[in-house]
């Protein structure tokens, strides 16, 4: 006997921490929500899955205490409250000759912010992930997992999800949060213009001898940026990245080897340090979907956009997308419209489209610029960085702008519910 079809007001594919958040707001905003994933929650939810620790600005951190999860999330995060942003070489207290080429941001600059917000919040992948499944699973959203979608079709007023384990479900609307490699992106005949960085990134955690202060340090070397990100209990993440041979070969020598080549890149400033847990690698590439919507499917987070970690912005966009398709999906459903039509779907489009490429070409530009050697090029990079960490006016706009906090916000973003 065939199963008889559900029927939803939206269909997310893709249980990663954007899909996790949308199917949250969507909920709080009153919708009936399914969300598919296709691999098993254990594994996904394992501390082997994910190495990785994600920089969430404080205008998105908002956006989760507002659905209810941010309290949570605070207590195993770590505020960023400075950053320093170098070209090869470590400034201020981490040298002992302070030179003027770097950058400095400090949240106690920014006057915007809500209470004692900082810079953004250091969260590990795997916690967020944790955090919003429990979520997802107490407040009774249906979650079909694993499930994998084998077709995609649309008949009149709705889409409908044929999954493998036999389930047909409907909606009036889809959601793609699948991640770069997004198959119903392709299947919907959505053009995606991508390429690949010559860089794999080595995530590691080390554990310091000395207190990080909450703040984290970038280091712009010939063979890509170098990142030191606090944790919680005096760890930070390192994020790594070198050509994809030098990679591969870090992710194969001894501990010790390993060791002795971070730490000529870490160095001695915070003290000794510590590796805890194993090692990660992830090649860099960037994507952008041509659109961010067809008939009755939406791309959200690297669906529609993937980008380089060299600002930490990748999860951040994912999460302004959230916010504003969050919104006009509520909002069109309170007045009656249907949710997957063009007109519904183009305001979600328009409100994030400029931003997101936007992004996307100035962090590829980063890329270009700074993982190079070019003497001269450095050079003028230098006197750039000295000349802009003098205007802090632009400091200010940068730090509102990384922390999601510019232009024409979400209520999620501004901590309310729609």
């Amino acid at each position: 006997m065939m199963a008889a079809m559900e029927t939803y007001d939206v269909i997310i594919v893709g249980a990663g921490m954007a899909g996790l958040t949308l199917a949250l707001a969507l909920e709080k905003g009153g919708l009936d929500v399914a969300l598919i994933e296709k691999q098993p929650f254990d594994q996904i939810l394992d501390a082997g899955f994910d190495g990785r620790a994600s920089a969430i600005a404080y205008a998105c951190f908002r956006q989760w205490k507002a659905l209810g999860v941010g309290d949570e999330l605070e207590a195993h995060a770590c505020r960023m409250d400075e950053i320093f942003v170098t070209d090869g070489h470590l400034p201020g207290a981490a040298s002992p000759k302070p030179l003027p080429f770097f950058l400095h941001f400090a949240a106690a600059e920014i006057s915007d912010r809500t209470g004692d917000e900082p810079l953004g919040y250091m969260v590990e992948n795997r916690i967020t992930r944790q955090v919003l499944h429990r979520a997802v699973t107490e407040r009774g959203i249906t979650l079909k997992v694993p499930a994998a979608v084998v077709e995609h079709r649309e008949t009149g007023s709705f889409a409908e999800i044929a999954l493998d384990t036999g389930e047909t479900l409907r909606a009036p609307l889809v959601v793609s949060a699948e991640g770069r490699k997004s198959s119903l992106r392709e299947k919907a005949g959505i053009g995606h213009v991508s390429w690949d960085y010559p860089q794999s990134a080595v995530v590691c955690t080390v554990r310091m001898e000395r207190p990080h202060n909450h703040i984290a340090y970038e280091h712009f070397l010939p063979s890509g940026p170098f990142a030191i990100l606090p944790l919680t209990e005096n760890r930070a993440c390192i994020v790594w990245s070198e050509t994809h041979a030098k990679a591969k070969a870090l992710m194969q020598v001894t501990d010790g080897f390993f060791y002795d080549h971070l730490l000529a890149r870490f160095g001695e400033f915070l003290g000794d340090i510590e590796l805890i847990g194993p090692r990660f690698i992830y090649p860099l590439s960037l994507g952008l979907a041509e659109d961010m919507h067809k008939g009755r499917l939406a791309l959200l987070g690297d669906a529609a956009h993937g980008i380089h970690p060299i600002a930490g912005q990748g999860l951040n966009l994912g999460l302004k997308d959230v916010a504003a398709l969050a919104e006009v999906l509520i909002e069109a459903v309170r007045q009656g419209e249907d949710i997957g039509t063009e007109i519904v779907l183009e305001r979600y489009a328009k409100w994030r489209r400029f931003d997101n490429v936007s992004t996307s070409v100035v962090m590829d530009g980063f890329v270009h610029l700074f993982s190079n050697g070019n003497p001269l090029l450095r050079a003028v990079r230098d006197v750039g960085m000295g000349l802009f960490n003098r205007v802090p006016a632009l400091r200010k706009f940068v730090m509102e702008d990384a922390g999601a906090a510019t232009g024409d916000l979400p209520k999620l973003l501004r901590g309310e519910l729609v």
